[in-house]
């Protein structure tokens, strides 16, 4: 087809306006404009120009091309620009910035290639505010639709582009390519600015009152997000059952043999909690034995009456080595630096909040989450309850303390058991601290941590039993996406509250190995294979019956499974390598060193001196573990 000169305009909408958040006060914010796809010489892009310049051929770029691929920056631009409407969960230290002219004329021009993603503004800015993002990780500044048209504009980019929905989060839409083999998606499916939230987020949020009539329609996005965005198969999902299977060829979820069969499963007991606390501490107030009482705690957790003191330990709020005075001095000083961040957002009046976006929102969804946290606990229970109370000021602090991340769903339910043990405001803000470095990651809004944390748990799941990953793949659930939930606040919705307590202070022991959670997701799942094998259960009935199993599992049985796991992997003499990693078995060999790429059976076998000291606490209980 001949080219000509002259751009192809394919959708345009007036009064669309560009939020600059200009830190200048003789610049406008909000620059009212165009929107546009146009087609020059055959590709497609979307551009905006304000309407000083509607009468300009070509927009100036404020779009940068991803690193390595070359091109001239405007050296006119501003890269400190940050907008004010950065996403609540995401924590970046290096953060790469959309250039900005300083001269106060504003436009862009993204090519539809290099659109990653676009969302909904978050809060109160409104169904009508778009931000999009471009491969290269550049934030372009918000568009706000004054007079409506976000579905045209969406109808029309779905001609060049597929649009993808993330179960996860409701406002975030990913971009694919669109081929003849891509996923053929209406915007009537996709449902992009419906008034009710996804299913899945329902379900993270309430599996109580979630229905699962439509959860088929989050397996392509778990296809999509647990490949790099580089993949050939990327781009490729299919729900046509003549479409070629791909079990064991997507990246991350290569298949994972033993070269050896696993040896038996050995058999564990649970010791008894540890309930002597003095005997631990020398006269200056010091713990003797620290690691002795973190095996003591994985092995029976800590009984009631000594978890106030213990937690705070495990937590990192004092350190193993202090003194009983150093640790008031520690407690006087954390109290103070509590207070002074509290205060930083009692002080803002209501004036001020109505111009901090991200305050208010933090505020409104720590409201609605305080609202319906563990509401049986006698402790959260009634109206005007002094625990929601403290519940509430504690995650607004939170917010203060760590401001890039601030709050997001599911923090209410990590405090609320800490809060519960420790009945003071200040411990379990800094308790809670202690816990979000432990999964800080894993409420951040990429869900990258989460994506490897599936990958980790289907090679272990693998590994174990693999005709239960055969018969999950045949049924489009080999994502393991029906596991988020449990990773995501460590199993705190799966278990009664009471067993919660001891379950994560067993975590909290790092006993014995960082990832002991994943291995407890192994062995619920290995409790439910005669369920699910040989049944006729798809992905929508499989996700219905892992969601029922809440409060119907044993915690202490499914602890003693899930060392049994670590016990029969460790032991098996080939593990393969991925599973060592997993497992933090596998040392690489440092780089001075001529050692070969693959681990040697010394280095394989690292971690079965743990394994041998969780059996000899299993056999002898009181016995010390052997020294290093």
């Amino acid at each position: 087809m001949e080219q000509t000169e002259d751009p192809k305009l394919i959708f345009e909408k007036e009064g669309v306006y560009l939020h600059t958040n200009a830190k200048r006060t003789n610049q406008n914010t909000s620059i009212p404009g165009f929107i546009r796809i146009v087609e020059r010489g055959g590709v497609p892009a979307l551009e905006w120009s304000p309407l000083a310049e509607e009468g300009r051929s070509t927009p100036a770029v404020l779009y940068s091309k991803k690193d390595g691929e070359g091109g001239e920056e405007d050296t006119n631009f501003d890269p400190g620009y940050e907008p004010d409407w950065a996403v609540i969960s995401t924590v970046k230290t290096d953060r790469d910035h959309v250039p900005v002219r300083d001269s106060g004329q504003w436009s862009f021009s993204l090519p539809l290639s290099e659109l990653y993603s676009l969302r909904r503004a978050r809060f109160s800015l409104g169904r009508n505010f778009l931000v999009l993002k471009s491969r290269g990780g550049h934030s372009l500044p918000p568009l706000h639709f004054h007079r409506g048209g976000t579905r045209e504009l969406l109808r029309a980019l779905q001609r060049y582009i597929i649009l993808d929905q993330s179960p996860v989060d409701g406002r975030l839409f990913l971009a694919y390519p669109l081929d003849s083999s891509a996923l053929s998606q209406s915007f009537d499916r996709l449902q992009l600015f419906d008034d009710g939230s996804d299913l899945v987020s329902r379900f993270i949020q309430d599996p109580y009152a979630t229905t699962f009539g439509g959860f088929s329609k989050v397996t392509n996005f778990f296809r999509a997000a647990l490949r790099p965005p580089d993949s050939p198969a990327y781009s490729r999902v299919s729900q046509d059952p003549n479409a070629p299977s791909q079990p064991d060829d997507e990246p991350g979820f290569e298949l994972i043999t033993c070269g050896a069969e696993l040896g038996p499963r050995p058999e564990v007991s649970r010791g008894r909690p540890l309930d002597r606390w003095d005997d631990f501490l020398d006269p200056e107030g010091r713990v003797t034995n620290p690691e002795r009482v973190k095996e003591l705690v994985f092995r029976g957790g800590v009984t009631p009456s000594l978890r106030k003191e213990v937690w705070k330990f495990l937590l990192g709020f004092y350190p193993w080595s202090s003194t009983s005075r150093e640790r008031d001095d520690i407690l006087r000083v954390k109290t103070d630096e509590y207070f002074r961040m509290k205060v930083q957002w009692k002080s803002v009046s209501e004036e001020q909040e109505m111009r901090n976006s991200l305050l208010r929102g933090y505020r409104n969804l720590i409201e609605r989450d305080v609202d319906r946290t563990d509401r049986h606990n006698t402790f959260f229970s009634g109206d005007d309850n002094p625990g929601l109370t403290l519940l509430h000021d504690v995650l607004m602090t939170y917010c203060m303390y760590n401001f890039d991340l601030g709050y997001v769903q599911g923090m209410s339910d990590l405090l609320s058991p800490v809060l519960f043990v420790t009945q003071n405001e200040v411990e379990s803000f800094w308790c809670l601290t202690g816990f979000m470095e432990l999964v800080h990651q894993n409420f951040e809004e990429s869900q990258e941590a989460m994506k490897q944390q599936l990958l980790q748990l289907s090679i272990l799941l693998k590994a174990l039993d693999p005709e239960l990953c055969d018969f999950l793949d045949s049924q489009d659930s080999g994502s393991l996406c029906f596991c988020f939930r449990w990773l995501l606040i460590w199993f705190k919705r799966e278990f009664p509250f009471e067993d919660i307590l001891l379950l994560w202070e067993v975590l909290w022991s790092r006993l014995p190995c960082e990832n002991f959670h994943l291995l407890i997701a192994c062995a619920i799942l290995e409790s439910q294979r005669g369920e699910l094998i040989g049944s006729d259960h798809d992905f929508n009935t499989i996700l219905k019956h892992i969601n029922e199993l809440t409060m119907k599992l044993d915690v202490r049985s499914v602890l003693r499974e899930a060392e049994s796991i670590y016990l029969q992997l460790v032991q098996c003499q080939e593990l393969p390598l991925k599973v060592q990693q997993v497992l933090g078995l596998y040392v690489p060999p440092s780089s001075d060193e001529d050692s070969p790429d693959t681990p040697t059976r010394e280095t394989s076998l690292l971690g079965q001196s743990q394994a041998g000291t969780a059996a000899a606490a299993t056999s002898s209980p009181g016995r010390s573990p052997p020294a290093s």
